[in-house]
């Protein structure tokens, strides 16, 4: 991929996720909320380049929630520990989607999907 000489930002993005086979997800998950951080010029290229690079890891991605920058982020009151910083730090410098968090959704037999079991 050429190097844009537009600067780079890194985004976290919240990506939701469905079933397909070989996801990698336990057995019984419903689907997953993924928390990424990922490099692009604007969000939207970041948004591109994360569902792109989940379907090659066959994730099945349903929906992206993005929150923005870290400073925008920071300007929301959101707060960001040293952990978080360093892998933002590492997405923008690799130019790369890194996955920080993944939680597994399970269906809780009522019909509505709970949180991680």
């Amino acid at each position: 991929m050429a190097k844009s000489s537009k600067k780079h930002h890194v985004y976290t993005l919240l990506v939701e996720v469905g079933r397909k086979s070989g996801d990698g997800l336990p057995e019984g998950a419903t689907g997953a909320a993924l928390m990424c951080y990922a490099s692009g010029v604007d969000e939207a290229e970041a948004v591109r380049e994360t569902v792109a690079i989940l379907k090659q890891a066959d994730m099945a991605p349903l929906d992206v929630t993005g929150y923005g920058t870290e400073d925008e982020r920071r300007k929301q009151g959101h707060e960001i520990d040293a952990d978080e910083a360093a892998l933002m730090a590492r997405a923008l410098e690799e130019n790369a989607v890194i996955v920080a968090d993944v939680t597994p959704f399970f269906d809780d037999g009522t019909g509505h999907e709970g949180g991680s079991a």
